[in-house]
């Protein structure tokens, strides 16, 4: 697959997540931890968008952190409403899978922004996803 179609799916799979989160964004029936999984798989989905895009490579992760850093080092900045992304990390795995909650409620509106910010940069790099 080449780096512009991978980078298209990138974005596309990170649209179901999203589809979702503005599903479950009001039911309080669904945790927080589900929640911060979804923003946490849509953010990743959309910075390993941006790496394909761009042909850096990356390992398989979920730290945000690090893809950002990838970013980072290949000249690409990631806005700073959206590099709070790395807080996410911990929903991928250690939330996910752990008897654990959040330290505090989440703030889903707030989490819901960032991912808008996230796939607002995405698609300044890579362009708007075909009509």
């Amino acid at each position: 697959m080449k780096q512009a179609e991978q980078a298209r799916l990138f974005l596309r799979k990170a649209a179901e997540d999203e589809s979702l989160l503005d599903a479950i964004l009001p039911l309080p029936g669904v945790s927080d931890a589900i929640f911060g999984f979804h923003c946490q798989q849509a953010a990743e989905k959309l910075l390993k968008a941006v790496l394909s895009y761009h042909h850096i490579g990356f390992f398989r992760t979920h730290d945000l952190q690090e893809l950002m850093e990838l970013l980072e080092a290949a000249g690409h900045h990631v806005p700073k409403d959206a590099a709070a992304a790395d807080e996410l990390t911990p929903f991928a795995v250690q939330l996910r899978y752990d008897d654990l909650s959040p330290t505090c409620p989440v703030d889903r509106p707030a989490l819901r922004e960032l991912i808008r910010n996230l796939r607002q940069f995405a698609e300044s790099e890579i362009g708007p996803p075909p009509a």
